[in-house]
């Protein structure tokens, strides 16, 4: 227990850092003006203290002491607010400040130092970056807001609300596993989107195509095998951020799998690893052509990959090839999991790779077998996208994305002798 002095010195301390960065920045905001501004250095320093001796007069002396302390500092901004002159007033920011503050002190006498430290850090954080966090919402758009609204309804509304058990035919459908995997896939997309609307056109088309893999490969093969025709002096750029994003899909189902099974995450790393080859090299092969012209490419607007009809879309096609797996299973038919694996791998990879993911880990299909069938579908995958590249881009675009997602199909062909 901290004697009574440490409290005040480490309250005061606490206390003292964050009202720097609200005089900071509110001085910031005020064109330099020091007496501009309300609750700086010495008010929150104060308030760090009132909390630690409220808390320890509450503890030791006058049970009622802490309560009416926060009751008479809270009442005070509530008065100010409402009898200050507009812009000079407390708001919402500093009346929470405060309180954080009073809590800061009043946790350090309650032998939660750690605890205290952190609150202030997260609450100087969250002042110091008033600018940057009100620059950041401005860039977000509706369809931005909308986007994290399906994944809020996705992963927080739905899921609770689905049972846990197994229905059907050979036990096959259970509505919160497919759920759960919808989820998953719902929420690497999201992030890869998010990350890509954060970053904007300062991210490059490099960068913009690994995070548009990292969201929707399909959408990102079509957005930039689109825009290669409309600027076709850029195709073979274009082709390099088609097999970027066709490329950097491969470890995103790896750690999707790695989530549910990692004994299948690591028998595949190999192989994913082969068949990111063929991209490396055309990479390292444009790098050395590069041209300096290449600053003028425009990344193409890739759309939101998650709504609330893509992620019922998925559910379907998980469950139906769960339940297929399940079934292949059960009548030792798993000799055409292999095909079926070909076929999703044309619909979504997702799908029949988080299944397989399942069903090797509840020991339903062997881990080798399983290996083999996601590594069809990357087959299936790979000639998909290559195949929307063909007909939608320029010339010069076609015959790479051709070529270098062609050697990644027969790369993965390879690698089932591997697995």
């Amino acid at each position: 227990m901290p004697t009574l002095l440490a409290s005040i010195a480490a309250s005061a301390g606490l206390g003292a850092l964050i009202g720097f960065i609200r005089q900071w920045g509110e001085q910031s905001d005020r064109a330099g003006d020091p007496s501009s501004g309300f609750a700086g250095v010495r008010t929150h320093t104060l308030w760090a203290v009132l909390g630690c001796l409220g808390a320890f007069a509450s503890r030791d002396y006058i049970p009622l002491a802490w309560p009416v302390m926060m009751l008479a500092v809270a009442g005070h901004l509530i008065a100010l607010r409402w009898t200050g002159e507009p812009g000079t007033s407390p708001g919402g920011t500093t009346f929470a400040s405060a309180l954080l503050t009073l809590f800061t002190g009043s946790l350090v006498v309650w032998g939660h130092t750690q605890s205290a430290v952190v609150v202030a850090a997260t609450t100087m954080v969250l002042l110091g970056f008033k600018h940057p966090i009100h620059a950041l919402t401005r860039r977000f758009t509706e369809s931005d807001i909308r986007a994290t609204l399906q994944f809020v309804a996705v992963s927080g509304v739905i899921l609770p609300l689905v049972p846990d058990r197994a229905f059907g035919p050979y036990a096959g459908f259970n509505p919160y596993t497919t759920w759960m995997m919808v989820v998953l896939i719902s929420g690497l997309g999201f992030t890869g989107y998010i990350a890509m609307r954060l970053l904007g056109a300062r991210a490059g088309i490099f960068l913009t195509s690994l995070l548009g893999g990292l969201a929707s490969s399909t959408a990102s093969t079509l957005a930039f095998s689109r825009r290669s025709r409309e600027e076709p002096a850029f195709a073979t750029e274009y082709a390099f951020a088609v097999v970027s994003a066709c490329t950097v899909m491969m470890p995103r189902v790896l750690v999707a799998i790695g989530v549910l099974n990692l004994a299948l995450a690591r028998t595949l790393v190999l192989p994913f690893a082969l068949m990111t080859l063929p991209a490396i090299g055309y990479g390292l092969l444009l790098w050395r052509q590069r041209r300096s012209d290449a600053d003028k490419l425009t990344s193409p607007q890739i759309g939101n990959p998650l709504s609330l009809l893509t992620a019922i879309k998925f559910a379907l096609l998980y469950a139906v090839i769960a339940f297929l797996v399940k079934s292949a299973a059960e009548l030792e038919l798993q000799a055409g999991l292999l095909p079926l694996s070909f076929i999703s791998g044309l619909t979504d990879m997702d799908a029949i790779s988080l299944s397989m993911a399942g069903s090797a880990a509840a020991n339903q299909v062997p881990l080798s077998l399983a290996a083999k069938s996601v590594l069809m579908a990357a087959v299936a995958n790979s000639l998909l996208k290559a195949g929307l590249a063909v007909s939608l881009g320029a010339p010069k675009l076609r015959r790479h994305v051709a070529v270098v997602l062609g050697l990644t199909a027969l790369t993965g062909l390879g690698g089932l002798l591997l697995v």
